[in-house]
């Protein structure tokens, strides 16, 4: 199964979108499943659904830091390089969608009051037509397997 019907598979189970994406490269980044998911729990609706930065994308950014960041403060030309290893990844996510940031990609205006609320949607098949998550999950996903984690 690629990473990216993996954490499809983990969204359409009931996980998050950012657990989605992090609980599908648990092993790569050589992390207990549950840890991940405790980690990305809160990132999900653009953390917390504030529909801020969709949590796809900071799924992905939590795979590359537990792979590739660094740890000392003092290390710039580490720091330097996994900055532009975020911004070349979250450019990829948005060439391909537009966006990065959630209510963009969901077309929410929360000036009209639109998923202001902090109780997640109910999973349903309504849900899954008007929704273009699965595929967000598997994007980020694929962006991941394909330029990042071989």
């Amino acid at each position: 199964m690629s990473k990216r019907e993996e954490a499809m598979k983990l969204f359409k189970a009931g996980y998050n979108c950012c657990q989605a994406v992090v609980g599908a490269f648990s092993d790569d980044i050589e992390i207990d499943f549950k840890t991940a998911m405790l980690i990305s729990s809160s990132f999900g609706g653009g953390m917390g659904r504030m529909r801020e930065v969709c949590g796809t994308v900071s799924g992905m950014l939590m795979v590359l830091g537990l792979r590739f960041g660094y740890s000392n403060p003092k290390a710039f030309a580490e720091k330097t390089e996994h900055y532009k290893r975020v911004q070349e990844c979250a450019g990829k996510f948005k060439e391909k969608n537009g966006s990065i940031i959630c209510r963009e990609l969901l077309g929410l205006d929360l000036k009209r009051g639109e998923a202001d609320s902090h109780i997640p949607s109910e999973r349903s098949k309504e849900y899954y037509k008007k929704r273009p998550c699965v595929d967000l999950v598997g994007d980020a996903a694929e962006i991941l397997e394909k330029f990042y984690i071989k």
